[in-house]
């Protein structure tokens, strides 16, 4: 018989909804405070998610979300590199 596998679920930062963790970007905190996007979802550090909805990736950088994520002060390269690989999608 073969086993069932669960779908890991992560929840968007800009529009809560929970959604399957391949579909969305990582975006990872490291230990040092270095923030980057992590398209493998591997990095060690703290994560948090975003979906590729246009309106989500528009909601980050204007509220500033993952200054909220990660409390911490997210420079603002790391919203362009977000937003770079968003056009790679």
């Amino acid at each position: 018989m073969a086993k069932n596998k669960t779908v890991p679920m992560r929840t968007c930062i800009a529009c809560r909804e929970m959604k399957p963790k391949k579909e969305m970007l990582r975006i990872v905190k490291t230990a040092e405070g270095d923030i980057f996007a992590d398209p493998t979802g591997k990095a060690a550090g703290r994560g948090a998610y975003i979906c590729t909805a246009d309106a989500c990736q528009k909601k980050l950088a204007d509220k500033k979300l993952l200054h909220k994520a990660f409390a911490a002060d997210v420079p603002e390269v790391v919203y362009r590199g977000v937003e770079e690989r968003f056009g790679e999608k």
